[in-house]
């Protein structure tokens, strides 16, 4: 019997009865921790655009990312439960615990995603709404219910989902997109295969059970190795492109290349590791520091922000 055909004879019985799930459970089925990257990155965008926004529309906006963000994941997770249930990473998400109905998950998932685009659309702008909408079917239906269970490129073209949230913050105050939100988008595309990959080496045996065609279980741990050093060079490359277009000072450029350097030099060390390391931390190293890397680098992107800003008020006074 396949994994699909398990969760619908989940889905079935789960449907009969009801559900005892707690506020902290639902929660939970929002993926609050990508939530949170989601956020961070989509207020960033915000911050980094030109213009202004009132900050009311600003909080609305913010507000309607996060709820279409946690949509998501909750979508994710009625789909993926059946094979959430096999790995052992993700056996106590609400679902495959037994905490949550599937069919409630599916309806929480549904009325938060009609709710946030609606309500961004509505109090911000149209086009935002729009991304956003495209963001949560993107990863909803394309990734999760396609390219998760169909090729090991599915985190690459996936990525895209994780990478529009900068460009929905920039749309919401400008109305528009323009080559400084694509590079933002770009960083955040470009990063997520190394991430993943990383992740992937050192759970393989997770991701075979589940029957997941990562590519370390399609394609063998040396061409994952080799594409995750292709990828950290392009990653390190956008991380400094902001500078190039006008968004960032030389001062970023300069801090941020030092930041890519670190991440290529881990990822060699990745490269490097034996094959045959059952700890592998180098991969797990690189999977720590691709996540502090993102982080940082939207950080000094506000602050050079915020920086240059300071400097042209002085210069004005």
């Amino acid at each position: 019997m396949s994994l699909v055909d398990n969760r619908e004879i989940s889905n079935i019985e789960a449907g009969s009865r009801i559900s005892e799930a707690s506020a902290g459970d639902f929660f939970a089925l929002l993926k609050p921790r990508v939530m949170s990257l989601v956020v961070f990155t989509a207020f960033a965008g915000l911050v980094l655009a030109p213009g202004t926004i009132n900050p009311v529309m600003a909080l609305f906006a913010i507000i309607c990312i996060a709820v279409g963000a946690g949509a998501s994941g909750a979508l994710n997770m009625w789909y993926d439960a059946d094979i959430d249930a096999v790995m052992a990473r993700t056996a106590t998400r609400p679902i495959p615990a037994g905490k949550i109905v599937p069919s409630e998950a599916l309806a929480f998932g549904l009325v938060l995603s009609a709710f946030s685009v609606a309500i961004l659309g509505l109090a911000v702008n149209t086009l935002s709404a729009g991304l956003l909408a495209f963001t949560i079917f993107f990863y909803a239906v394309i990734y999760t219910m396609w390219l998760k269970r169909s090729t090991p490129q599915n985190i690459v073209i996936g990525g895209a989902a994780g990478a529009f949230p900068p460009m929905i913050g920039w749309a919401c105050v400008t109305g528009g997109v323009s080559i400084d939100s694509i590079c933002l988008f770009l960083i955040i595309f470009l990063w997520t295969p190394a991430h993943f990959w990383a992740l992937a080496l050192f759970k393989m045996k997770d991701y075979g059970a589940a029957g997941v065609p990562m590519l370390p279980n399609v394609s063998g741990v040396a061409t994952t190795k080799t594409q995750i050093v292709l990828y950290s060079v392009l990653t390190a490359i956008a991380g400094v492109s902001p500078t190039f277009t006008g968004l960032a000072s030389v001062w970023y450029g300069a801090f941020a290349g030092i930041l890519g350097l670190i991440f290529v030099a881990m990822s060699i060390g990745v490269y490097r590791m034996d094959e045959n390391d059952q700890k592998m931390m180098p991969a797990k190293k690189l999977f720590a520091y691709s996540i502090l890397y993102l982080f940082v680098i939207f950080s000094a992107l506000m602050v050079d922000h915020y920086a240059a800003s300071i400097s042209h008020l002085g210069g004005l006074i």
